[in-house]
């Protein structure tokens, strides 16, 4: 996608479900049913229980019990939700002068790769495919 203006939120939200169609199978399949979320900027509750100074700290965030604290037998409190902050990555699409597609795509692979608790070689090596 190319832009001549800033990517607003439903610009991002489509260029997220494109993104998504994109990531690895096994994360796609893992996460199915999770919503995927487009917002300006994560709210101030979320900022104070990540400790972060500035909304523009944070690109994404998987909100939701890690599968690795989930048990079979347990009822999720909430469902999963991805949430993908467009300012910040606006922000990070400016200073790296990365392919928006890419970082997107990167933001998702990161979030859900937090969620299944993998390391951050693991989620670099997922970045890196495709």
């Amino acid at each position: 996608m190319r832009f001549n203006h800033p990517p607003t939120v439903e610009d991002l939200q489509e260029l997220a479900e494109t993104a998504f169609a994109a990531i690895p199978e096994q994360l796609r399949e893992a996460v199915r049913g999770t919503a995927i979320l487009v917002e300006e900027v994560p709210d101030e509750a979320t900022l104070e229980a990540l400790d972060l100074q500035h909304p523009w700290e944070l690109t994404g965030l998987y909100r939701g019990t890690p599968l690795t604290e989930k048990s079979v037998l347990g009822v999720a409190a909430e469902p999963d939700m991805i949430f993908l902050y467009r300012e910040p990555i606006l922000v990070e699409w400016i200073e790296t002068g990365e392919d928006l597609f890419r970082l997107v795509r990167n933001v998702l692979i990161h979030e859900i790769a937090h969620h299944f608790g993998f390391s951050d070689d693991d989620i670099a090596r997922l970045e890196d495919e495709g």
